[in-house]
């Protein structure tokens, strides 16, 4: 069996990556709630994704100044303190919701059932080749 830190699966590099790992790190709390393998995994996965339509929620309902090569339209976006604490509670609100619904110790992929349905199904595809 491989170690959990062999599984991780780069998600999302930048910017949104950072922004979770920002707020990670300045909430202790939500470290508190993310503190295993299992859970960190689940957290990033759909922090990422729900930090992603947070900010693009953001960014179709305001305005913001066009480009002009120095800040990017999530630095303009989260220098605003109540966009950037919607961003911090979606942030913490994922990580409540992992720790209540994430076992410690649930496994890392698939369980047996599942394997064998795509084993199944992997033989079926070669057989039509």
């Amino acid at each position: 069996m491989t170690k959990p830190e062999e599984v991780w699966i780069p998600l999302v590099d930048e910017p949104i990556g950072t922004i979770v790992a920002q707020i990670q790190a300045d909430h202790a709390e939500i470290g508190v709630l993310v503190d295993t393998p299992q859970r960190l995994l689940a957290f990033r996965t759909f922090a990422y994704i729900r930090v992603g339509l947070v900010l693009g929620e953001l960014l179709l309902e305001n305005d913001i100044e066009p480009y002009n090569g120095s800040e990017t339209w999530i630095d303009l976006l989260l220098g605003n303190p109540e966009f950037k604490a919607r961003v911090v509670a979606e942030v913490r609100a994922v990580a409540e919701q992992v720790a209540r619904d994430v076992a410690n110790d649930a496994p890392l992929g698939p369980d047996e059932s599942a394997r064998e349905r795509f084993l199944e199904f992997a033989r079926r595809q070669r057989e039509q080749i």
